[in-house]
């Protein structure tokens, strides 16, 4: 497993607005790959800016959850009892990202993850490049004190926010994405 300041075959950072990517977020036990799991990953698939596909799995880990991360998710140790071992998942979500851009908010944390376990648990590397829409929302919304996924779908007054679970996460940051295009657009076109 690599410390997280190591990582040189991972994807490259994007500036652009792709109309095919795969948007994808994780649920974790904590904030530091080499300490914590992935307890779920959650991604859309979206050709010419149309779903197409989607990814939803838990992980089965061999310890309980810290209670911070049940009460954040609703996620319970129950349910991921019943979840797949790390190694089928991240090959089933390697396959399902190969070949595609990558999105998601503050994408970094989430691909380090990823890049980490599947180094450490297939021996492969995550090399995918990235959009991250944390960055596209610094970079349009100055005005805004705070860029966390909630804040932009407040900006946006965008409707469906649930628990803090994946895939819940991985809608939010697709609506988000295009409500953010949409004002690059506009800026575009003002000059």
């Amino acid at each position: 497993m690599t410390d997280g300041t190591s990582r040189a075959f991972m994807g490259r950072k994007l500036d652009v607005f792709p109309d095919t990517f795969v948007c994808f977020d994780i649920e974790t036990t904590g904030l530091s790959p080499g300490r914590d799991d992935i307890i779920e990953i959650s991604a859309l698939k979206l050709e010419d800016n149309k779903i197409t596909d989607s990814f939803s799995r838990l992980i089965r880990i061999n310890r309980p959850l810290p209670p911070f991360i049940r009460s954040l998710t609703g996620i319970t140790d129950d349910m991921l009892r019943s979840g797949d071992c790390a190694e089928s998942v991240l090959a089933d979500f390697c396959d399902f990202t190969a070949g595609y851009i990558v999105m998601g908010h503050n994408v970094r944390f989430d691909i380090g993850f990823v890049y980490d376990n599947c180094l450490s648990k297939l021996g492969t590397f995550f090399e995918n490049d990235y959009v991250d829409t944390l960055s596209v929302s610094r970079r349009l919304l100055k005005g805004l004190r705070h860029h966390r996924l909630d804040d932009i779908v407040e900006h946006f007054g965008i409707e469906g926010r649930t628990l803090h679970r994946a895939l819940g996460d991985v809608e939010l940051t697709v609506k988000c994405y295009y409500k953010l295009r949409e004002q690059a657009e506009s800026a575009a076109a003002l000059k």
